[in-house]
């Protein structure tokens, strides 16, 4: 994601911004060099260090690493995701799931045109792989991430009553419109209290390329969950030896082997399957098609661990 150049509210420093977009093409250290100078008038300008961060690590130049933190230290919120480039840099994972304030901002950003880039572009069809794994009918379904309604389309004629959460107000605005969803309420994944209803199937389709560690929302669904319940989701596939990577597309994939164990431990019998969930760049995007059913009843908040903040610790 590239941020948006908003205004660092330095008028000389937005010029030689300017004047630095104008000479990267062809010279590339030296529109770094602009940028610099910009940030020595107007330190606080956290896009102009995102972007300078971002022109040293496309071109190989020195200290990108210094840009993206110094933007992370001036919007510790992160809704540019500097600290998911810092860990691109490093090729390690620091960071177990994206920045909530930059997940919510591209995703309201993106909203209007999410679909057609989406279905068109990328010939995405993770509802309907995941739409064969349910055994309907069903009553109470929770589709987590719903965003604009694309899993609640394949979801509605399976259940009796459904519902969606996002962290984005844009995505939860278009699949209003749909009139699709029973109820809707805008929920950070991160951050979800103790559960107070129980469902028979909870959904989350492509959702977890944003979360590296899954174990909260794997406990949290646990609790969420009635005894014999499903939880169907997809995940961009890693084979490597960890549990998950962020890669250079600024996702993360996750292991099949890590996933099982995740579930057993939580109390699922799950079928993990492969399949092509989109394309990317014209290449297939290969990913698990996980189907993890409940075993026995539903957990007390005592045995799957959650603790104050309403998250499995």
């Amino acid at each position: 994601m590239i941020p948006v150049l908003m205004s660092s509210g330095d008028l000389i420093a937005d010029r030689r911004a300017d004047y630095a977009e104008a000479l990267l093409p062809g010279d590339p250290a030296a529109a770094a060099d602009l940028y610099a100078q910009a940030l020595e008038l107007a330190p606080t300008w956290t896009a102009g260090w995102y972007r300078l961060g971002d022109i040293r690590a496309k071109f190989d130049l020195p200290d990108a690493d210094q840009a993206f933190e110094a933007a992370l230290a001036t919007d510790p919120t992160d809704r540019l995701g500097a600290s998911l480039r810092l860990d691109m840099l490093r090729e390690r994972s620091m960071t177990d799931a994206m920045p909530p304030a930059f997940v919510e901002a591209l995703f309201d950003q993106y909203a209007p045109r999410f679909e057609t880039a989406l279905v068109e572009g990328l010939a995405y069809c993770g509802p309907q792989l995941m739409a064969e794994q349910i055994q309907a009918p069903i009553g109470a379904a929770l589709d987590l991430g719903c965003g604009t309604g694309l899993m609640g389309e394949a979801l509605r004629p399976l259940c009796t009553t459904l519902t969606g959460w996002d962290i984005s107000t844009e995505m939860l605005r278009a699949a209003e419109v749909k009139g699709i969803y029973d109820h809707l309420d805008k929920r950070d994944l991160n951050r979800l209290s103790p559960p107070q209803e129980r469902w028979q199937v909870i959904t989350a389709a492509d959702v977890f390329i944003y979360l590296g560690a899954l174990e909260k929302i794997i406990g949290w669904v646990a609790l969420a969950l009635e005894s014999g319940g499903q939880f169907v989701f997809t995940v961009e596939e890693h084979t490597g030896p960890e549990a998950y990577v962020l890669r250079d597309t600024c996702r993360y994939a996750h292991s099949a082997h890590a996933l099982q164990d995740l579930l057993d431990q939580a109390g699922f019998d799950s079928r993990i399957t492969r399949a092509v969930l989109r394309e990317d760049r014209g290449a297939p995007v290969w990913a698990l098609v996980v189907n993890a059913v409940k075993r026995g009843p539903a957990p007390s908040a005592e045995q799957t661990d959650v603790g104050h903040a309403g998250i499995p610790a």
